[in-house]
């Protein structure tokens, strides 16, 4: 069986204002600790992460990279010892422009990294001061080009929308710079105020100066239509590749496939189980330190919410759900449990149905969570 490993780095140099992310700055005096127990968590897994071959591996944060050489290299050295890495499997590391030393980009190279996704966000540097990011636009364009010269098969960047002083033709320009650069593969997410944000206080506080509805719905419409358009294939709502440089460890999620999480919140899904590690990053450290177990809840999903998330997993897709995979994995036809559901979206113009599955349409893909909520069971 193949499997995706997601190994979190709960380190920042600094939170951005807008992120929700379980991670944590300046906490440097935890980054040997913090590695020391996540090697022992990886260790601990042996068993499983040998007998299956994973095929993806995916290094998230967090920032990864403000981890010291040292550290990297020595996860490295873990994952030879105790993962069975499949050839050519799908090896991703995030970073942010700022912390990709030389050294660095070296040891992830070594520990057989293949793939690096930059956290660029916007090609405006008004822009990111607002957002709290600690690089500039040209550092975010270095860098692209620094990891490609670094040897690294493929690179990503991630863009955002939405963000405070940001307009429709600033967030072109940014679109254009990301497509100049040596990437095959851009993710463009809307921006969430999420509670417990900096920006949530702010917008609480009548401060948040946000694009009004019409201005992020043009953004959205830009990145939909141009990215496309200049070779990179919309394969989820958020995300656009060029052929073949679709992430492979994020289509795990979206297709309902097994992955184990280490690390401090890290999550797992194997077997039909959901679990959860702590994530709180000392008491990560104390409990695996200590020959405890990380993971703190299990869930098993009832067959109702497994269908419903597996449904509105592929939908995120382009390739939408298929009605054979559906029924090979529940027993059960697809439209016999959702017909109702499916004639009522479809009627919205939401969502599309032929002989082998359901997509959703142009308009369902800007309101996917309309199209999401509507699978969920009751209750």
């Amino acid at each position: 069986m193949n499997l995706g490993l997601y190994i979190h780095i709960p380190f920042c140099r600094r939170k951005c204002l807008y992120c929700d992310f379980p991670s944590v700055a300046g906490a440097e005096e935890l980054y040997a600790a913090y590695t020391a127990a996540l090697c022992r968590e990886i260790a601990g897994k042996g068993g499983l992460l040998s007998a299956c071959a994973v095929d993806t591996v995916y290094i998230g944060g967090g920032t990864p990279t403000v981890l010291p050489t040292e550290c990297l290299a020595a996860i490295g050295r873990c994952l030879r010892q105790s993962v069975a890495v499949a050839p050519g499997a799908e090896f991703t590391v995030e970073a942010n422009p700022g912390t990709l030393a030389g050294d660095k980009l070296a040891a992830l190279r070594a520990a057989g990294a293949s793939r690096v996704s930059l956290g660029v966000q916007a090609f405006d540097d008004k822009v990111l001061a607002a957002a709290g990011r600690i690089h500039t636009a040209a550092e975010a364009a270095e860098a692209a080009w620094t990891v490609r010269a670094a040897g690294f098969a493929r690179v990503s960047v991630d863009l955002m929308y939405g963000l405070p002083r940001q307009t429709p033709a600033g967030f072109r320009a940014g679109l254009e710079r990301a497509a100049a650069l040596p990437v095959e593969h851009i993710s463009a997410y809307g921006l969430k105020v999420e509670e417990g944000t900096p920006f949530a206080a702010l917008a609480a506080a009548g401060r948040l100066a946000l694009p009004d509805e019409e201005d992020e719905e043009a953004m959205y419409d830009m990145a939909a239509a141009f990215l496309p358009a200049h070779g990179f294939r919309r394969y989820e709502i958020s995300n656009y590749a060029r052929p073949g440089a679709e992430c492979r460890h994020n289509m795990k999620y979206w297709r309902y496939e097994p992955y184990v999480g280490v690390g401090a919140a890290a999550h797992s899904f194997w077997q039909g189980e959901r679990t959860a590690n702590v994530a709180d990053v000392r008491e990560y450290i104390a409990r695996v330190a200590a020959g405890g177990e990380a993971t703190i809840s299990r869930e098993r999903p009832a067959p109702a919410v497994a269908m419903a998330e597996y449904a509105f997993l592929a939908l995120r897709t382009a390739e939408g759900v298929s009605f054979a995979a559906f029924a090979a994995r529940f027993g059960e036809d697809f439209l016999r449990r959702y017909g109702a559901v499916v004639d009522r979206l479809a009627g919205q113009g939401l969502v599309a149905a032929d002989g082998d599955g359901l997509r959703l349409t142009a308009q369902g893909q800007k309101y996917g969570n309309v199209v999401f909520a509507s699978f969920l069971p009751d209750g």
